[in-house]
């Protein structure tokens, strides 16, 4: 399993709130009725106002359009005017981010001291704030100069080394009342360093909304929204966002009312014109044994008698099993047929997303689509909880006792729902799903093709079947790290007794920096990219052996040996039990 995920109580459900729906979001009436008579003023006092639609650009292929929206529909596409302008807002962040996370500034933090009443949008007096959280929070604070004390030189350096225009290697230039050209925008978003990492973290956006959203959109949508004074009432406020889709596409968008009231007027519209691209992320390596529980005698090429030998598959083939049963597969590199010690074994190496469009396949459907976004999010979590590791893959059987994977590429309906819910599960509660029962914290397929039916969204149905789960991201969970501090000194002082050994391994450094977190479900595992380590505790000599496992993982990160599970268990072993 490659990330933790922490307990977070109630998922945010989306359903229309004059329906008022207690027994679902647990809050009074009076609660509901607030916020739909709140909104019903927003909506009239919209109305009344004339508002223009929505304006969105992206760019194409084709070159870059621009698209106009109405609180319900799509209204206009036009190319993209090279006079289109705008208000940079809050989106300076996201290029002060990218450069902090491509030239590996070092964390800074920012630490709230109730003093300065704009840390409202950082933490609370006390707490402190970090990269990540900042950019999803608009917490301005945290990227001014005044805390991060970056060389000016070496930013304007950077940045013209990217050729990039005078309004961002200028830092002084790089503020919210800036006007740039929405065409030059896309540029630079299309080109911006560590994109990869500000997509992932801007997941965060939607999550944290209040549900409206990310039940319209799913997990298309990563972007940084933005709020400034409006052009012509200096009264009134503009607002909208600007990243990506998930498969890196930039975009922008503009239009009456701060950035949260576009986010809710045109969260409809908006999710009937994006496309739904394939993640240019799709997720590490998840490694399947197929038919897991269902011996092989041997496997023919399609049309012909003749066994095949093990290697890589590319075609289509026949798998005889020892019961009698055949079965037709197709693989375009990804199959593997292997030769054990237990006879002939089947392996599929997919992208985390594949794996996902493949369980839809087998287990259910792509249709009604709303049950299907459900079961999809249930499957990735499965995964999340469920996988074990070997090397950089997850690990996981296709079996009825845990997840049936279709041993064919992806049905095109299938890629679509597990591309509308990329990067998307569960947190707050292990997950199960089954095709009739229901139960505790289990989805059944069934129960949610009949709630699809009858006009729940995904969202819904999962909370539901969860009601102490929340949406969350896919390694959003590892900025929720609680430190075992006594389980990371006991690391600390062991690590200097075996220093001596150690050192005699081929490949091993010693990792400075690392914090040991409590893992609160699932099995114990590294995040390599952030230094942490996630054990259960340090009581038991069990738990004493995984946190020693994985410390070397840590360790041998740049050597093979880290990659073989057997010899870094049997180090971990000789290193506690010498």
């Amino acid at each position: 399993m490659l990330m933790y995920y922490s307990y977070i109580p109630l998922f945010r459900l989306l359903l229309p709130c004059a329906g008022c729906l207690d027994h679902v979001f647990q809050r009074p009436a009076k609660r509901c009725i607030l916020a739909s008579l709140v909104l019903l003023a927003a909506v009239s006092g919209s109305a009344m106002a004339g508002e223009a639609p929505l304006s969105l650009a992206w760019q194409t292929a084709g070159g870059s359009e621009l698209l106009r929206l109405d609180g319900q529909r799509l209204v206009s596409r036009e190319p993209l005017p090279d006079t289109l302008q705008a208000p940079l807002g809050s989106l300076w962040k996201l290029f002060v981010y990218a450069y902090l996370v491509d030239s590996k500034q070092p964390e800074h933090g920012y630490q709230c001291r109730g003093g300065n009443k704009e840390e409202v949008y950082c933490c609370n007096p006390g707490e402190r704030i970090d990269r990540d959280q900042a950019l999803v929070k608009s917490c301005g604070l945290y990227f001014e100069q005044e805390n991060l004390q970056l060389n000016q030189g070496d930013w304007s350096r950077y940045w013209q080394a990217r050729k990039a225009p005078s309004w961002i290697s200028e830092r002084q230039r790089l503020a919210p009342a800036t006007r740039v050209s929405v065409q030059q925008l896309l540029t630079q978003l299309a080109q911006l360093p560590a994109q990869a990492d500000a997509r992932k973290v801007l997941l965060d956006v939607l999550l944290n909304g209040d549900g409206s959203t990310v039940s319209a959109l799913g997990g298309r949508l990563r972007v940084k929204t933005w709020s400034w004074l409006a052009d012509n009432d200096r009264q009134a406020r503009q607002g909208g966002f600007a990243g990506w889709l998930a498969d890196g596409t930039p975009v922008w968008a503009g239009g009456s009312g701060t950035s949260v009231m576009v986010l809710k007027r045109h969260g409809e519209a908006l999710g009937q014109v994006l496309p739904t691209p394939w993640p240019s992320e799709a997720g590490s390596c998840v490694e399947v044994r197929l038919f897991a529980r269902y011996p092989l005698r041997q496997l023919r090429r399609e049309g012909s008698n003749a066994a095949v030998e093990p290697g890589a598959l590319d075609g289509r083939y026949e798998v005889e099993f020892t019961n009698g049963n055949r079965l037709p597969i197709e693989s375009h590199g990804e199959l593997f047929l292997e030769q054990n010690s237990e006879g002939l074994q089947l392996t599929a190496h997919l992208d985390r997303e594949d794996y996902v469009a493949r369980v839809l396949d087998r287990e259910a459907s792509a249709q009604p689509a709303e049950a299907a976004k459900a079961l999809a999010i249930t499957a990735r979590t499965y995964l999340l909880q469920s996988a074990g590791r070997r090397g950089e893959c997850l690990r996981i059987d296709d079996s009825s006792a845990s997840q049936r994977v279709a041993p064919r590429p992806a049905s095109q309906g299938a890629r679509d729902i597990a591309a509308w819910t990329a990067d998307l599960v569960l947190a707050g509660t292990p997950v199960t799903y089954h095709t009739t029962q229901p139960g505790t914290d289990r989805l059944a397929w069934t129960q949610a093709v009949e709630q699809a039916n009858s006009g729940l969204r995904y969202d819904a149905i999962l909370a539901r079947a969860f009601p102490r789960a929340t949406l969350s991201r896919w390694d959003k969970p590892v900025a929720a790290c609680q430190p075992l501090a006594a389980a990371e000194q006991w690391l600390r002082k062991q690590r200097r007794d075996w220093r001596q050994r150690l050192d005699a391994e081929p490949g091993y450094e010693e990792i400075q920096q690392f914090t040991v977190c409590q893992l609160t479900a699932g099995r114990p595992y590294v995040d390599r990219e952030r230094q942490r380590i996630f054990v259960r505790g340090f009581f038991s000599l069990q738990d004493r052996l995984d946190l020693t496992h994985e410390y070397l993982h840590l360790a041998f990160v740049a050597h093979p040996n880290g990659q073989d599970e057997a010899y870094v268990e049997g180090l971990a072993r000789t290193l506690l039990l010498e």
